[in-house]
């Protein structure tokens, strides 16, 4: 893909190599679904976070990536098998896939929400979840929309705007939050993001708010002072999520801005925007590859559910 970073295909198509023999194949195999399969394998392996299973609001756990996929179900499956043999009565199996059928049920809805509040988010708790990010790559709409998507859900949710950076950037949060009724907090004559994202974060703390997502200005890896302010607001508000919000369209430089954040703060989860565009999204997987940390939506719209 053109937007993907060379670097990633590189390492892609050697470790694709290293796993497909071509010459020592045999006459009846099929080469194209082999390499296919070498492929998937890899890129599933890319995007894995490797994170460990994550706990859940019920306490139960849920793996929210499978490092080896379908290869991982299969094998398990074979072992299971092997283990029960032929001493497993029909009734057995039946009431065990009667169990595993439950289960994949409620794991698909527990690894989905999971996936969404990268497994850090704890319904009837404080959560502070602050956003960075490029200028112009859709902060402030996905603020708004990931409050919005858990407030109806049943979460008390509420904006902080410390986006000084920007002329505007108040106005439009607060344009954005009112139409979706939720509360927020920001100051035109402020000039310090880090006083005015402790101040917001502690009023809505005060009022037992459970989801608090602090919009924070949009930086290049070449400002220094921008970056220095946004660690300084990551140690002052000490957030359970940073999301990383990466346009689509970003293309080749997705892999080092991203691994420039991720250097500066920890890097929770990702979220690309504009995808409604032209764009495929290539440079989704190197942001995802820089950072180490899974895709938790995508952006397909400017309209506060898309």
């Amino acid at each position: 893909h053109t937007l993907l970073n060379v670097r990633i295909v590189a390492n892609l198509r050697n470790n694709v190599k290293k796993r497909v023999n071509i010459e020592e194949m045999g006459a009846g195999v099929n080469k194209r679904k082999v390499i296919q399969k070498a492929v998937f394998d890899e890129l599933v392996e890319m995007l894995d976070p490797g994170e460990p299973d994550i706990e859940l609001d019920d306490g139960s756990a849920v793996e929210e990536v499978e490092k080896s996929g379908k290869d991982k179900k299969d094998k398990d499956k074979k072992s299971k098998d092997k283990d029960k043999g032929e001493k497993q009565s029909e009734k057995e199996k039946e009431k065990e896939k009667d169990k595993g059928s439950s289960k994949s049920k409620s794991g698909a809805k527990k690894s989905f929400h999971a996936a969404t509040s990268s497994g850090k988010l704890r319904k009837g708790k404080t959560n502070v979840v602050m956003f960075v990010g490029l200028q112009g790559n859709g902060k402030t709409t996905t603020c708004t929309k990931f409050a919005y998507y858990h407030q109806r859900r049943g979460w008390k949710t509420c904006l902080v705007c410390a986006d000084t950076f920007r002329a505007g950037a108040f106005d439009q949060l607060k344009q954005n939050a009112t139409k979706a009724r939720i509360p927020f907090y920001g100051s035109y004559t402020e000039t310090d993001p880090v006083k005015i994202a402790t101040e917001g974060v502690e009023r809505f703390k005060a009022d037992n708010y459970e989801l608090i997502i602090v919009d924070t200005s949009g930086r290049h890896k070449q400002e220094v002072a921008l970056f220095d302010e946004m660690e300084q607001m990551a140690k002052a508000i000490k957030p359970c999520d940073i999301i990383f919000v990466m346009d689509s369209s970003i293309g080749q430089a997705a892999y080092d801005q991203a691994l420039a954040f991720k250097k500066r703060v920890k890097i929770g989860s990702v979220i690309i925007t504009k995808l409604d565009g032209h764009a495929k999204g290539g440079g989704a997987l190197s942001a995802v590859s820089a950072t180490e940390s899974p895709i938790t939506f995508i952006g397909t719209g400017e309209h506060i559910d898309d």
